[in-house]
């Protein structure tokens, strides 16, 4: 699998805590560089190459020349006959008909992730979206409309002055389009943001922890009224669209990362490009080194197993875990005993993290 990293944005949202820029003059050299670090190491990636992932920042800011410069070199440097899924990250502003059409005909992308976050204006200027209301709504349209079977969108929850009712109907709006998965994200207030300014100064006044979770609850009930399945915590997917190339961090599959701040794994060791696109540049063509590492040990290997797999319903192998350890949390009704194999319940989902730090070695 492989995930490119698309640095660049037309602003930063207030809550974006991602390594990003806007700067328009990088974008040519950032291409080659990429497709530089592809041939450097083309011989790390895994095969078959089942899925491939263009995320940011935004990598629909690319020019469509661009994005094919891309899609070609990728062509060439590994075989992409097993290829299953291959998603763009899209801001819906960008999704003009003729972005669209050009993508497919470019023949690479069959997944579209469009980043929607909300469907009411006064919520999407709070956290520095550049889109509106409508034009999330017309922008999975027009994917659907130009082809697109599998599209993905993202919402968050939690967001100041955002009540229940409010959160309802958007929801409903969400499974109203012809969209097979939602990602739901809480907000979360990251160190250093526009946001973490806002909340320290009172200007913006983040909901209660009790009002989140009711959030949550309600996200969970309806979409599973509507048919989804509830994969993973924030990730729900109509039968048999689950991302694959998500689920496969979530299992810890080897990946390589290209682009600045694009992270990598290889089952032993993770590797993390520099974030700064100027830097990445030079080092990248200049042979100096761009990335750092770490190996992992064998505490780090299961505690990630634990963390990652206690997320999703799939849980983790009964064998990683005495039954001793799990027992509080089953009688919680947290955790389910399914063969071999212990799987959180929707309500476990609430409290994974917390479970797996109990767990760590």
């Amino acid at each position: 699998m492989i995930y490119v990293h698309v640095p660049f944005c037309h602003r930063k949202c207030t809550y974006c805590a991602f390594y990003s820029t806007p700067s328009a003059r990088l974008r040519e050299a950032y291409v080659d560089a990429v497709l530089h670090e592809l041939e450097l190491r083309k011989c790390e990636v895994a095969k078959p190459i089942r899925t491939v992932y263009f995320g940011g920042g935004t990598p629909s800011l690319l020019g469509l020349d661009q994005l094919q410069r891309m899609a070609d070199a990728l062509g060439h440097a590994v075989d992409l006959e097993s290829l299953e899924e291959a998603t763009l990250e899209c801001n819906p502003e960008d999704l003009t008909p003729d972005f669209l059409a050009g993508i497919r005909r470019q023949g690479l992308f069959n997944r579209i992730s469009i980043g929607v976050q909300s469907f009411d204006d006064t919520l999407l200027r709070l956290i520095g979206r550049r889109h509106t209301a409508r034009q999330a709504v017309e922008a999975v349209e027009a994917a659907a409309g130009a082809g697109f079977e599998n599209i993905t969108i993202d919402l968050i929850y939690g967001l100041p002055g955002l009540d229940d009712g409010a959160w309802n109907k958007a929801v409903q709006q969400a499974v109203a389009l012809p969209v097979k998965h939602l990602s739901a994200y809480s907000l979360t207030v990251e160190e250093g943001t526009a946001l973490a300014r806002q909340v320290a100064t009172g200007r913006v006044l983040m909901p209660d922890d009790e009002q989140v979770v009711g959030q949550y609850r309600m996200l969970c009930d309806a979409m599973r009224s509507a048919g989804y399945e509830h994969y993973e915590v924030s990730n729900f997917a109509r039968p048999g669209y689950a991302s694959r190339h998500n689920s496969r961090y979530w299992d810890r599959t080897p990946y390589v990362g290209l682009g600045p701040a694009a992270h990598s794994f290889d089952g032993h060791r993770r590797r993390w490009n520099v974030a700064d696109v100027e830097r990445y540049v030079a080092d990248v063509f200049e042979g100096r080194k761009y990335y750092e590492e770490e190996a992992l040990t064998t505490a780090d290997a299961h505690n990630e197993t634990v963390m990652t797999g206690l997320r999703t319903a799939a849980g983790i192998p009964s064998q990683l875990v005495s039954r001793q350890q799990m027992q509080p949390y089953i009688e919680r009704g947290w955790i389910i005993e399914n063969a071999d194999r212990y799987c959180p319940t929707e309500q476990g989902m609430l409290y994974a993290d917390g479970m797996a730090s109990d767990l760590f070695e």
